[in-house]
């Protein structure tokens, strides 16, 4: 028998790495002689770094960057020499997860840290850049990246403005004189998970912004701003992507690869699939097992385990999900192509029980659903 294991990450308790690990054992202890594979995914967000590392061959780089407040951090990158391609993680240096939660707020956050991330792999030779565009803790559009890579952002009097969400809207003018001439030679793939517009009620600041810590008056400045720098961007470059695909994305990152790199949006599920070669390692598999912190009715839309589940029923292999939640009734699981299913929560006492106790209750989990299978051989 074979099984995949092959999770994403439960949000600020166990990493798909950790996830693998306590399945496989726990299977093992039941049915010593299946094999495992452990194929870990991810969607484009905090997270994926991981992933993508434990599985590709890679050199991982560390350079001094700035994070989304302009302090001097450490951060790094996945660099394959032998195809010239990079891996950044927006999150490295513009993370949500780098602040302290008094500190959160992308009204005054810059994505200037991934420019220096994307500038480090330029420099180590990366002729294409795959970024992961997740987890941010920004709302500039991607201006601080832009102004890293030698864009300038110029005000009514032809000022230099600080690339942060609050001044979108005193950008005038975009001075592409100073741009690093490798922007226009280096191929820029972003990987996300989210389809909003760069504006509007479902875009960036409206949707985003409260978790990122900025008030009503804030979205609706950020906002504003947005609509304000995509008449600049349109000037400057003669595109309106204000919907496109992920334009919204990391607080309008997306939007930034699409003008100033003119590079491609992609899913970040179907990305990392690629990077890993997701669909011929599960060839022959018996079961896949996966999961997430919460299995809801946002997963239905483009998340790590539909992208999962989908390769899964496209080679008719049966999907289990072992998650933290799971909010979706049976029929819909079964619809989305999910034939077992189990969640932390109904094994702990409450929610910090789970929190606290997670991965024990996890290995039960697994454990149970192995007995299931040695029946049924």
């Amino acid at each position: 028998m074979k099984i995949v294991i092959a999770p994403d990450k439960f949000r600020g308790s166990l990493t798909g790495i950790e996830f693998c690990w306590i399945v496989k054992e726990a299977i093992w202890e039941i049915l010593p002689d299946v094999e495992i594979v452990e194929a870990p995914v991810a969607d484009g967000g905090d997270g994926t770094l991981a992933a993508v590392e434990a599985q590709v061959p890679h050199g991982k780089k560390t350079m001094e960057v700035h994070d989304p407040l302009f302090r001097k951090i450490e951060a790094s990158f996945l660099y394959n020499e032998e195809y010239k391609i990079a891996f950044v993680e927006m999150a490295e240096a513009s993370g949500l997860r780098l602040l302290k939660e008094e500190e959160r707020n992308c009204f005054h956050t810059s994505t200037y840290g991934t420019g220096e991330l994307i500038k480090g792999a330029m420099d180590a030779g990366a002729e294409t850049i795959i970024l992961g565009i997740g987890g941010s803790a920004t709302n500039d559009c991607g201006m601080g990246m832009a102004a890293a890579l030698g864009f300038q952002f110029l005000d009514e009097q032809g000022n230099l403005v600080e690339p942060i969400g609050k001044n979108l809207s005193e950008v005038k003018k975009i001075d592409t004189s100073k741009v690093d001439p490798r922007v226009e030679v280096v191929n820029f793939v972003a990987a996300s998970d989210v389809i909003s517009p760069l504006y509007g009620e479902e875009g960036a600041a409206y949707v985003y912004g409260p978790q990122k810590g900025a008030s009503k008056k804030e979205i609706e400045l950020l906002d504003q701003g947005l609509r304000d720098f995509n008449e600049v961007l349109i000037k400057t470059f003669n595109m309106d992507i204000h919907d496109v695909y992920g334009a919204g994305a990391a607080g309008g990152m997306g939007a930034a690869v699409l003008t100033f790199f003119t590079g491609e949006v992609r899913p970040g599920i179907e990305l990392v699939k690629e990077m890993i070669g997701f669909d011929k390692r599960i060839e022959g598999a018996d079961w896949l097992i996966t999961g997430e912190g919460k299995l809801d009715f946002q997963t239905l839309f483009g998340k790590a385990i539909k992208g999962v589940v989908e390769s899964a029923q496209n080679k008719n292999i049966p999907v289990a999900a072992f998650c933290g939640r799971i909010t979706l009734p049976q029929d819909a699981l079964a619809t989305m192509g999910i034939h077992y299913s189990s969640a932390v929560v109904l094994e702990a006492k409450d929610y910090e029980d789970a929190m606290e106790h997670g991965k024990e209750y996890l290995r039960e989990m697994a454990k149970k659903f192995a007995i299931k299978l040695s029946r049924m051989d």
